[in-house]
């Protein structure tokens, strides 16, 4: 007995043992288990639900069916690995923050964004959605290979049709043994537009595709929770190499409440994020004093959307604890990028165009099987119909053979025998119906005939030829888009430390336009047209109460464009990375692109091509005091400022120009009150320098504008209830710097002080920008030129309560009409390049018509 026992006992090698059973473990779980197939983009568990879903004819247009039923038939039938699993799976594939276009259709509750889980199988409910469909359309046209199941009493389809590229539209992650896949989901018409754009060249050019071509279509991934990417460098890499990193930051806002505090509004997170575990670490973070600034956190997300607010304390800097939560949180997020998939069976890391090319072979392979399978189907109806129509030609005859005929089979071999027809034929013949006899059914089958022949011309040619075969592929595809696709959701930011960025934005004239409590936009020039003196004016930008535009300014998108503020500090951006929007947008709050400081405004606007040696930047405050430094001294601005003139604690800087040392000044106070001296008055100082007295003003008085000779022939002056003058230059006598200056303009009450002074020529032309903000356009040549000592014609009519809140100057390019600002990089060569800005800003109290206390 003793001697059975060990008889069964075999002495194996345990590190062999180990290694045969990891690896079958290992490759188990690569093939049949993590890792999507490149051709549907599904792990086996996500292609069997989807299947066992169709099986159970649960569609779209069918009513929604219990989860647990559908798990149920899928464990039974085709994946023996646990019901949580398969329950997991679908689940996710009806997420919409998981998934960028869900292939399942859920009913209750499937979870949320704040990490809950979806209620238990028994509760909800799923059908197939729309977009499914088009995975699993034609499977039963043999267009797919299937397999016996796990038990060999059911037929699974090795991989699904999938009418689009499902592996890169809805991207897939899943760790496997030694490998894991992460791949990002894109948008549907991104990813089509490329595929299409494979096929057109080798239709049309018999070439194969430069993954260059395909990088301009499918620029960055495209998640469901929406975000913004940062660059796209990171994203073509990993297009090029199959490895890469997105940084994904979420979409924020920051408000000004009345009360003067700032809030952050968070509305879009990146993707994957859990929301409840982001806010908690959001307040642990505050907790620990490593942020400091926020009184309040809450969250107000609805079925609207994401609303995260983020209170601050009145004296916060908003862009700073920003800039902190993007550092120590998940609302700034890394997306790696490892293009994983079985390709054959077996894991492979691969480009953007090997994906592509792979799906395309896929598509090839379906639709010459479900071409063959249509081919036959029509071929043997046509077979049918061929002896029907004999049939029907020797009515009589056949009539008299089955009647004489003992029984079916007889009658069938008679048939067969007399009209040399097939066995399907005369089975066909037999159990032809009286009615078939009308003249209505015999015409009936002759069309049906007619139309089977053109169908099997019309098969047999898309197999003879590639061409042919590939356009269905890029018709099927195209429709599949129009009816499915959608916008980005992932908007495209500018990442500062991705140089080729800014290659791809063009090179356009803009114009960049600013209100007085700091929203700011870029706009295309086609929005402005000239209108005649005296005319009413265009609705320029949708304004918020006791708002109003302070600044217009006329750039290109890839000049430098400085902001300095009333505090006496400077900042810097690109002009393209200011967000572009309508005419009547609002635009932007400036506290969402700078740093400022709590009370800090911006107070004058220039932009800069290059910082070179022979310039200067000249300055001016309020209350009239100059200063010139070299602009090389700005040419290094940091993220959250720089110094740009010492101010005394009553003083404001107001506005700032580039000059050079044949420059004359021109200042312009509200009291209509103008001085001209030279630059050379003024010696250069330092950056953290104070300046000098530039003007002597009388109390009360204040300066409103700058002007260089270099700019126009003639001063335009406008004051802020619409009158305004042209006066030659000449009238200006120089006088030394620190003077009080001349009369130019006459202060009446139906005047109103001056808010704004351009020096211009006759080919100028002036926008006007009203409090409520409406823009108005007029030629420089219909404005009256008048002495000093006069105020002008009217320029604007105005509503009552409504003043001018700025104006701003534009070139016209006389040859074509066609219009040219004073800045950009291609102006002509008769501009001078310290005049190609328009910029100045005042203060709203200083628009104001004064009372007649303070008229006395």
């Amino acid at each position: 007995m003793e001697d059975n026992i060990f008889d069964k006992i075999h002495d194996v090698d345990l590190k062999e043992t180990m290694e045969n059973s990891y690896i079958d473990y290992a490759m188990s779980v690569i093939a049949s288990r993590a890792l999507p197939d490149v051709r549907d983009g599904l792990k086996p568990v996500q292609r069997r639900v989807l299947y066992s879903m169709i099986e159970l004819n649960n569609g779209p247009d069918k009513p929604h069916r219990k989860c647990a039923r559908i798990v149920g038939d899928t464990m039974g039938k085709y994946h023996p690995h646990g019901d949580s699993s398969i329950y997991g799976a679908l689940v996710n594939m009806a997420q919409e923050w998981s998934t960028r276009y869900p292939l399942v259709d859920g009913h209750g509750n499937f979870g949320s964004e704040d990490g809950d889980g979806a209620a238990a199988m028994r509760y909800t409910e799923a059908r197939l959605s729309k977009i499914s469909m088009e995975m699993l359309a034609d499977i039963n046209k043999d267009t797919v290979d299937f397999v016996p199941n796990f038990d060999e009493t059911e037929k699974e389809p090795t991989v699904l049709p999938s009418r689009y590229p499902n592996l890169l539209v809805n991207g897939t992650s899943g760790i496997a043994v030694g490998m894991a896949t992460n791949i990002p989901p894109h948008n549907l018409r991104e990813v089509v537009n490329a595929v299409v754009r494979l096929i057109d060249n080798r239709v049309n050019e018999d070439r194969d595709t430069d993954i260059e071509e395909v990088l301009q279509i499918i620029t960055a991934p495209d998640f469901p929770t929406g975000g913004i990417i940062l660059g796209t460098r990171g994203a073509e890499e990993a297009y090029r190499t199959g490895r890469g990193k997105v940084r994904v930051r979420a979409v924020t806002d920051i408000e000004t409440l009345p009360n003067g505090k700032s809030q952050i509004i968070v509305t879009e997170l990146p993707y994957m994020v859990n929301k409840a575990r982001l806010i908690e670490k959001i307040a642990e973070l505050h907790k620990e004093k490593k942020i400091d600034g926020i009184t309040d956190l809450r969250d107000e997300s609805n079925r609207e959307g994401t609303r995260i607010v983020i209170e601050l304390r009145r004296d916060a800097n908003a862009n700073v604890i920003l800039n902190l939560l993007y550092k120590h949180t998940q609302m700034q997020d890394t997306f790696g990028i490892i293009m994983l998939a079985l390709v054959n069976n077996e894991p492979k890391v691969l480009n953007l165009l090997e994906m592509l090319k792979l799906y395309l072979k896929h598509q090839e392979d379906v639709v010459t099987r479900r071409t063959k399978y249509d081919l036959n189907k029509a071929e043997e109806r046509d077979h049918i119909l061929q002896g029907l129509l004999i049939a029907l030609d020797h009515i009589e005859e056949v009539i008299r053979i089955i009647r004489s005929s003992q029984n079916t089979q007889a009658a069938k071999e008679n048939l067969m025998n007399r009209f040399e027809l097939s066995d399907a034929q005369a089975q066909a013949i037999v159990d032809m119906r009286l009615r078939a006899l009308t003249g209505l059914e015999r015409e009936k089958l002759e069309n049906e005939h007619k139309e089977l022949l053109a169908k099997i011309a019309e098969l047999k040619a898309i197999l003879a030829d590639e061409k042919l075969l590939l356009g269905v592929i890029r018709e099927e595809i195209q429709i599949t888009a129009l009816k499915y696709g959608d916008d980005r959701r992932s908007r495209i930011g500018y990442d500062e430390y991705d140089i080729s960025m800014e290659d791809m934005i063009p090179r356009d004239n803009t114009v960049i336009a600013m209100t007085n409590l700091g929203y700011i936009k870029r706009m295309t020039v086609d929005n402005f047209k000239s209108q005649n003196r005296g005319g009413k004016g265009i609705k320029g930008m949708q304004t918020i109460e006791e708002d109003f535009i302070a600044d217009l300014l006329m750039t290109t998108t890839h000049h430098y464009v400085m902001f300095f503020t009333n505090y006496g500090r400077v900042y810097r951006l690109k002009a393209y990375e200011i967000p572009e929007a309508s005419r009547t947008a609002r635009g932007t709050a400036i506290i969402n692109l700078l740093q400022l400081n709590p009370g800090e405004k911006i107070s004058a606007i220039i932009p800069v091509k290059d910082y070179e040696d022979n310039k200067n930047l000249f300055m001016v405050t309020r209350n009239g005091i100059v200063k010139k430094t070299p602009v090389m001294e700005y040419s290094n601005v940091r993220k959250n400022g720089l110094a740009a003139i010492n101010l005394r604690d009553d003083d404001e800087l107001i506005e700032v120009k580039i000059t050079d040392a044949d420059t004359e000044i021109f200042l312009v106070t509200r009291h209509g009150m103008c001085i001209r001296f030279k630059e050379t008055d003024v010696r250069a100082t330092g950056r953290m320098s104070m300046g000098v007295i530039g003007m002597n003003l009388d109390d009360g008085d204040e300066i409103v504008g700058m002007q260089l000779d270099s700019q126009g022939d003639s001063l335009l002056i406008v004051s802020e209830n619409g009158m305004g003058k042209r006066t030659y230059l000449e009238e200006f006598s120089v006088q030394k710097r620190g003077g009080k200056g001349v009369k130019c303009y006459k202060i009446t009450e139906k005047t109103g002080y001056v808010v704004g002074v351009k020096a211009t020529n006759d080919d100028h032309e002036i926008m006007m920008i009203t409090t409520e903000g409406i823009i108005i356009q007029l030629r420089v040549e219909d404005i009256s030129i008048l002495g000093r000592i006069t105020s002008g014609v009217k320029m604007i009519n105005l509503d009552k309560g409504v003043k001018v809140a700025q104006i701003a100057k534009v070139r016209e390019r006389v040859s074509d009409g066609s219009q040219e600002f004073d800045n950009p990089e291609d102006a002509m060569e008769d501009i001078p390049e310290e005049e190609r800005y328009v910029s100045s800003a005042d203060e709203d109290e200083n628009l104001i018509f004064p009372t007649e206390e303070e008229d006395e």
